[in-house]
């Protein structure tokens, strides 16, 4: 007669069980992970496959670096960077070009902004193949002769920087808004900087800067 105060003898699966997963469990789950990869692999296949039927034109690039030029500031750039490299990364760290300042690297305080076929973009979410066959214009670009341009004279007149991380970004967005309206209003200024973030709060010597660069001191 069996003793009622042994429980009976567990089998293997029940003993793993008590430790939180059981053997049977765990071959059961590495097995589909298996299979999810097998079809992740498979799915990304066929739609590399669909893509060059679909858009003959279109070349893959990656994940490697890739040899691409780039026509910044004027001049034509060669260098070798990996698809995912953003307009930002490859100026600072390919070229050299650190005027441009990655603060946020999301997209949120425009520090980065350069132009595109002179539209301000934020550097940092453009990836630099995106950039091929476009002018390039950093804040190392906007000047002429050697010689500052004049709201670059104007930001130091005003004293309108403070810590500097925003500065080249507000430079590049009033310029680009200059080149556009060369008699904005304060309210223009506001509009043109308004992705903008200075934690330094040096707003108001922006809009005097930038009034006086265009020779307009009115008020919106």
């Amino acid at each position: 007669m069996s003793d009622p105060t042994k429980s009976p003898r567990s089998s293997p699966e029940t003993q793993d069980e008590n430790h939180g997963i059981s053997r049977r469990g765990f071959l059961k789950g590495a097995g589909l992970t298996a299979a999810g990869t097998a079809l992740l692999d498979g799915v990304q296949a066929f739609s590399r496959e669909t893509a060059a039927t679909t858009n003959p034109g279109v070349t893959e690039l990656g994940p490697g670096p890739v040899p691409v030029r780039l026509k910044i500031n004027g001049k034509e750039h060669g260098l070798e960077i990996e698809p995912r490299t953003t307009l930002a990364d490859a100026l600072r760290i390919h070229l050299g070009m650190t005027g441009t300042k990655v603060i946020c690297d999301r997209g949120a305080c425009s520090g980065c902004t350069v132009w595109l076929d002179k539209m301000p973009v934020n550097s940092c979410m453009t990836l630099a193949v995106d950039a091929i066959g476009h002018e390039v214009t950093t804040i190392e670009g906007i000047s002429a002769d050697g010689e500052p341009h004049p709201l670059q004279a104007a930001f130091v007149k005003h004293d309108a920087m403070q810590c500097g991380f925003c500065t080249p970004g507000m430079v590049m967005s009033c310029a680009a808004l200059l080149e556009k309206n060369p008699r904005p209003t304060e309210s223009d200024v506001r509009h043109a900087i308004s992705g903008n973030l200075c934690r330094c709060g040096t707003y108001p010597k922006i809009f005097a800067a930038t009034l006086e660069a265009a020779g307009n001191t009115r008020k919106a």
